[in-house]
């Protein structure tokens, strides 16, 4: 029974998946408690509400934004919902339309109206969530346009090994990079095809970012300390790239672990929401006691966060960002995203 159908039969059921399937802390409690499916039904109705008629989501000048929107579109995925099908499914096919639209002949997805935080960071998210849905409901249309994304991606690679704002950069981050390669995992992942060698000198490339302390630095040319959320995104993106194994992910895992949400160390980074998401996902392919010590810390810090008067979370980057990336993060158990699964 694939993992698809055997959600579907679950929810049928009346039997939550998180339920059936999560990991267990080793008093047997569920990690995914009542009280964080609750706030996940409620934030992800909110979301909906939020999605604007032509599909995209984001608020004030980042209305129409392709990241945000497709971060609300992982966020209704990972609830188990997929193109057409769930609660939200209607939801996830309009972003999807919405996506595809904006994607120029180039392959480039980018709304050219809506501020960007860096256009290859939404073009980044945008792929991979596209190359989601479409692994889930495959249409002609939109495999035409994953593939132009994709290859995009490919020739843009610079010679650092890594990507940077524009598909035209010279120089790489690892912020950037991780969007890219997890793009290309989940274009792979969906039957499209990637070069080896892509993968290859990207995995070069997050080595070398990699400090003595098992963090990350932000550029190669211009090392500085490590902060957890490009750390988080540094693991990430070998995880990515399909190294699970060996001294990098260990220094790498160790160096996370320091940064356990709500306490102090965590407290003074920056970007949380953005940092949570990497972790979390890099937790749970951990497995074991990091990955509930982990999402047990992040969920309690998560539900501390809602806004007191609504069942959000706030942003300067829109509360759909924030509530989108929250809803991830807490809904990582429930092992529906095909990019996080084990």
């Amino acid at each position: 029974m694939t993992r698809l159908l055997l959600f579907t039969v679950l929810l049928l059921a009346g039997i939550s998946p998180a339920a059936a399937e999560e990991p267990r802390a080793a008093s047997g409690e569920r990690l995914m408690t009542e009280k964080t499916e609750a706030a996940v039904r409620e934030s992800l109705a909110w979301l909906a509400g939020r999605q604007h008629e032509n599909g995209s989501f984001g608020s004030g000048n980042l209305q129409g934004n392709v990241a945000v929107t497709s971060l609300a579109g992982l966020a209704f995925l990972a609830g188990g919902n997929t193109p057409n099908r769930g609660a939200y499914g209607a939801h996830v096919t309009r972003a999807v339309d919405y996506l595809m639209s904006q994607t120029e002949p180039s392959g480039f997805i980018i709304d050219r109206n809506a501020v960007s935080q860096g256009p290859m960071y939404g073009h980044g998210f945008a792929t991979m969530f596209l190359a989601e849905c479409y692994g889930m409901a495959p249409r002609a249309e939109l495999r035409a346009k994953l593939v132009a994304a994709v290859k995009l991606i490919v020739d843009s690679q610079n010679r650092e090994g890594g990507w940077r704002y524009w598909p035209d950069s010279t120089d790489a981050d690892v912020s950037v990079t991780i969007c890219q390669i997890m793009a290309l995992r989940a274009a792979r992942n969906a039957g499209l095809h990637v070069p080896k060698t892509t993968i290859d000198r990207c995995i070069e490339y997050v080595k070398k970012c990699q400090n003595p302390d098992g963090g990350f630095t932000y550029m190669l040319n211009d090392r500085g300390e490590s902060l957890f959320p490009r750390s988080a995104a540094g693991v990430a993106a070998l995880f990515s790239a399909g190294i699970y194994r060996g001294p990098e992910i260990d220094r790498g895992l160790d160096y996370l672990m320091h940064f356990l949400p709500g306490g102090e160390p965590a407290q003074r980074q920056g970007h949380y929401y953005y940092g949570q998401y990497y972790a979390s996902g890099v937790m749970w392919q951990a497995g074991g006691q990091r990955w509930r010590k982990w999402y047990a810390a992040a969920r309690d810090d998560l539900l501390a966060r809602r806004a007191p008067n609504g069942p959000y979370w706030t942003s300067p980057y829109t509360d759909d960002y924030a509530t989108a990336m929250a809803c991830i993060v807490l809904q990582v158990p429930n092992d529906a995203l095909p990019i996080f699964q084990r």
